[in-house]
């Protein structure tokens, strides 16, 4: 499997958003995350800027999200969707559509439970936990 490190996914991310800005040729994946960086103006600068935003540090102290921890939740989710995994992230996705009318307001609540669940694995050093998000989600869609 492969495990990119922190700076490659960042890299590839901003290369990504380049190839968008610059109309270059990019690959499947590539054009994906463009995509969704093109549902984030508020990222374009970063994406532009360089190595040193590339290095820059998050942390919840700072009261921001980390744009590229963001990016790659998004990447994860449009990748489940496409595959229907966990089995039935489609239907509560359907369901989380129609109730926000947006599809991006729907994206961000699965975010947000995807989120939660890297966080609870990272807690316990544990795999995440598929069943809990699912849970997760199911019960977001039905609020």
């Amino acid at each position: 499997m492969f495990t990119p490190s922190r700076d490659q996914v960042r890299r590839f991310l901003a290369d990504a958003w380049r190839k968008r800005r610059d109309g270059l040729p990019a690959t499947p994946l590539e054009i994906m995350a463009a995509d969704l960086a093109e549902l984030h103006p508020e990222y374009h600068e970063l994406l532009d800027a360089g190595d040193e935003a590339l290095a820059r540090e998050w942390t919840p102290e700072q009261g921001e999200t980390n744009p590229f921890l963001h990016l790659s939740l998004h990447l994860a989710i449009a990748e489940q969707l496409s595959i229907d995994q966990p089995p039935g992230i489609r239907a509560v996705f359907e369901q989380l559509l129609a109730r926000h009318g947006d599809r991006h307001a729907a994206l961000h609540v699965i975010l947000e439970c995807l989120g939660e669940t890297v966080w609870r694995a990272g807690q316990d050093q544990a795999p995440p936990d598929g069943n809990a998000y699912l849970d997760c989600l199911r019960r977001a869609a039905g609020r």
